[in-house]
């Protein structure tokens, strides 16, 4: 029976979406980068968030209010001085994705350096969501995999599923991380990858539901491997359900952007009423929990199979340029949502919880960090506000590259 392939490298990611990504550009002039992604390199969730990323450049907002809506959202069970540190590393690290990577968000006329525009989601009080139309993930995915693609210090591997990761016993007794197995899905085999830190940006569990936003990859593997190698985990109790994924047989549980509602859309029931007038002062755009909990009851207390996002009553030429993807989706479905509501219902959407982690993504596993959605860092408690992933996932990043040498860039010697 032959042996295990064996590969070192400085900086293991388990993961391709923005945080490992992100996170891999950060670190690459200094350490070696071994990326594994389970299918290629741009599928992840990054790919398919449509709303944006959140962060405060209106001169009418201000951290205080993100901080305060992102509180509010999660019931008061976000970790505050995390939420604060993020709100205000925001703007800056939002800045440096255009300037740095070339995403090309959404300005305010075409010279260089010009305002941002910027949409509002529920649950936010501010317009503060910077985004590239309704393909906001898919254009950092763009810019970042073109990046990492030109830097010769990282390499990617595609088809390579995680298996669980390696761990060593250090002389105070507790368990060290020092890379992974991993199957290489091509050739059929399982391969050791050995590092001094194994960051995992693995993504969240929405597809262990059957209705969900999710793409296929997102079964939480990193959450899992996290667990069984003793590292603390928390809030997995807390997964937060999109209330408007495209109610279509053929539509393959698309989902249909929060900013519609930022932008003007009502959600109305099968007989045309405004569903969530009186129940929630910010009607259509209350936050995401409420609203999906109010498409719930209005579906089991009608015995509809779906509810209604109007357009119709917003400018058609407005429509199609602000959401061209979800336009020409829905358009090969037979859906014109300039003249015809779109039928939607809530699915699985985000894991709020996670693999513990600190500021700078470090885990209670000496060696292994965690960023993004893979992580808890105490963002978003009992429910995400709107575009907070995505900042919280480039934050957690920017976080552990500064922190990742500490552990060196060599495995331990006893391995």
């Amino acid at each position: 029976m032959p042996s295990t392939q064996v590969h070192r490298t400085q900086t293991l990611v388990l993961g391709s979406g923005l945080a490992g990504l992100y996170f891999a550009l950060q670190v690459a002039d200094r350490r070696s980068v071994t990326i594994l992604t389970k299918h290629q390199r741009e599928s992840s969730n990054t790919r398919w968030a449509q709303g944006g990323i959140s962060a405060v450049f209106d001169p009418e907002d201000s951290v205080e209010a993100h901080v305060h809506d992102t509180l509010e959202v999660g019931a008061g069970l976000c970790r505050e001085d995390f939420v604060r540190y993020a709100v205000e590393l925001g703007p800056k690290l939002v800045s440096g994705l255009a300037r740095d990577f070339g995403v090309q968000f959404d300005r305010v006329g075409n010279e260089d350096g010009a305002p941002f525009v910027l949409g509002r989601e529920g649950g936010h009080s501010q317009r503060r969501v910077v985004h590239h139309r309704d393909m906001t993930g898919a254009e950092i995915e763009r810019a970042l995999v073109e990046a990492v693609e030109r830097h010769p210090n990282i390499t990617i591997l595609e088809h390579h599923d995680a298996i669980d990761l390696l761990s060593f016993r250090k002389v105070d007794g507790t368990t060290g991380c020092f890379g992974c197995y991993a199957l290489d899905i091509v050739h059929d085999r399982v391969v050791a990858f050995v590092a001094p830190v194994t960051v995992l940006a693995t993504g969240g569990a929405g597809k262990v539901y059957r209705y969900t936003s999710n793409p296929h990859v997102a079964t939480g593997d990193g959450i899992a491997m996290a667990y069984r190698l003793g590292a603390e985990v928390g809030n997995l109790e807390f997964m937060q359900f999109h209330p408007t994924i495209l109610f279509h047989p053929d539509a393959k549980s698309f989902l249909i952007s929060e900013a519609l509602r930022g932008e003007g859309g009502i959600l109305r029931t099968d007989e045309g009423a405004d569903l969530m007038k009186d129940r929630h002062p910010m009607g259509s755009l209350a936050p995401r929990d409420v609203v999906a909990r109010e498409i719930d009851a209005e579906l089991k207390r009608s015995g509809k199979p779906c509810v209604f996002l109007d357009m119709t009553h917003l400018d058609p030429d407005f429509i199609v340029d602000r959401f061209p993807a979800i336009h020409a989706r829905c358009m090969t479905l037979g859906i014109d949502m300039r003249r015809t509501p779109i039928p939607v219902v809530p699915a699985a959407h985000y894991t709020c919880g996670g693999v513990v982690v600190d500021h700078q993504g470090r885990t209670s596993v000496p060696g292994l960090m965690a960023i993004g959605e893979v992580a808890m860092s105490g963002m978003h408690g009992a429910c995400r506000l709107a575009s907070n992933s995505l900042l919280e996932a480039v934050v957690l990043a920017y976080g552990a590259a500064q922190t990742c040498d500490e552990f060196g860039r060599e495995p331990p010697p006893q391995v």
